[in-house]
């Protein structure tokens, strides 16, 4: 027998939300020019265009997307704190927003006076909040300071103290806005913890974080949002892949065009040795050509697995002889954290002097990288192991998206009973 379908707690229906930026920078400028073509100083700019979403009651819905792709002003829109400029949205529920640092408190009352009124807004009466007191300062950690003024309140202080709020009003539908990236690491542990409590009792959570693994860890379902419009919805590993090839996308589109290839500038050689049969740049001795990824058996592009022998293929050219040289790669997830690095100087490996082209591999055996997109960095020393050029993200590549684990690796790893 089929599970009921869940009820939609929130419908966002065809929203457009427009922003008015003014071109003039002064209030003098502003008396100047009133009256006069308001058009021509002032500039439309959509934050949202045309975005329908519906979110089912007891899911957790993560908002990704770069800076600028209108999550903030989605999820602002979904809380009520902002009126679509068209379109509608429905809500049932009570909702609990966490949207922004400082958000619904005032910096002249004192952290206990705060508490009333942030839960005020959040729909409590006073009595039901004073009845939740001692739990919301023993959640938040904030002790004595919640007689002090909350301008005097730390960034993390102010996020705790909202968070333990926010959660102890009982709410259907909550709201976050990447503020668990300012809390301490432990505090970051609590609110997770009671994220995964709200999700075991079938409250619904809306989130905006740029920390893809934690969305991919807790979310159901991932809406990607590009340039104010939604890009995918659906899968969270589906939808962090697509995020990643627009970042990519994006990083390609912004570098110079002579060095869209991968290359940088050519080499510069000097006619009148040239002519005697030498070839000695003058700018760089040697560079990175090119690097390819594949797994053993399969072709380049194809996704890599559990296990997979990986295979680096590094093309390097020097202008002149080059001995005593090192070729290294590292390998990057999407983040730019290094999770593997290897150089062959290091693992006690000579490589032949260099003139011309030459094709170093590299060969990793039992590949057990988490699910994901990753890229590869390719490095070429001299025989002081200064760097003579390092060609960041030349190549890149796809771990399969079956789950074995969770985590950065992925581990054998045995059960049995004892």
């Amino acid at each position: 027998m089929a599970a009921p379908e869940r009820p939609n707690v929130v419908e966002v229906t065809n929203v457009d939300k427009r922003f008015t930026i003014r071109k003039d920078s002064s209030l003098k400028e502003r008396v100047v020019t009133l009256g006069r073509q308001g058009r021509k100083y002032r500039q439309d700019f959509w934050a949202l265009r045309d975005v329908s979403v519906d979110i089912q009651a007891g899911t957790t819905i993560g908002l990704i997307g770069h800076n600028g792709s209108g999550k903030s002003t989605l999820l602002k829109v979904i809380g009520g704190i902002l009126d679509p400029t068209d379109g509608s949205v429905r809500r049932r529920g009570r909702l609990a927003a966490l949207l922004e640092l400082g958000a619904g408190f005032h910096p002249d009352l004192t952290g206990r006076e705060n508490v009333f009124l942030n839960a005020s807004v959040l729909g409590l009466t006073r009595e039901e909040t004073a009845a939740q007191f001692d739990d919301i300062v023993r959640f938040s950690g904030i002790g004595d300071f919640i007689d002090t003024q909350v301008k005097f309140y730390s960034s993390g202080m102010y996020v705790r103290l909202a968070f333990a709020v926010a959660v102890h009003t009982d709410p259907d539908i909550l709201l976050v806005d990447e503020v668990l990236a300012v809390g301490d690491e432990a505090f970051q542990r609590k609110c997770l913890d009671k994220i995964r409590a709200f999700q075991a009792e079938g409250r619904t959570i809306i989130i905006v974080s740029h920390a893809l693994g934690q969305v991919t860890e807790l979310c159901d379902r991932v809406i990607l949002l590009d340039h104010g419009q939604v890009f995918f919805d659906g899968a969270p590993i589906t939808a962090v892949a697509h995020f990643r090839d627009l970042l990519e996308q994006q990083r390609l589109e912004q570098e110079p065009s002579d060095e869209s290839d991968g290359r940088e500038a050519d080499f510069v050689r000097d006619t009148e040795e040239e002519r005697d049969g030498a070839r000695r740049p003058r700018g760089r001795v040697a560079r990175v050509l090119s690097v390819d990824v594949r797994a053993e058996g399969k072709d380049p592009g194809d996704v890599i697995a559990f296990g997979d022998q990986m295979i680096i293929d590094v093309t390097v050219e020097s202008a002149s002889r080059l001995e005593g040289w090192a070729c290294a790669i590292g390998i990057d997830n999407p983040l730019g954290q290094n999770v593997f690095g290897v150089a062959s100087d290091k693992i006690d490996v000579s490589l032949p002097p260099l003139e011309g082209a030459a094709t170093i591999r590299f060969e990793l055996s039992d590949v057990n990288f988490a699910v994901g997109k990753y890229f590869v960095n390719a490095s070429i020393m001299d025989s002081t192991d200064a760097h003579l050029q390092d060609l960041m993200q030349a190549a890149s590549f796809d771990v399969e998206e079956r789950q074995r684990s969770t985590g950065m690796i992925c581990l054998p790893a045995r059960i049995a009973q004892l």
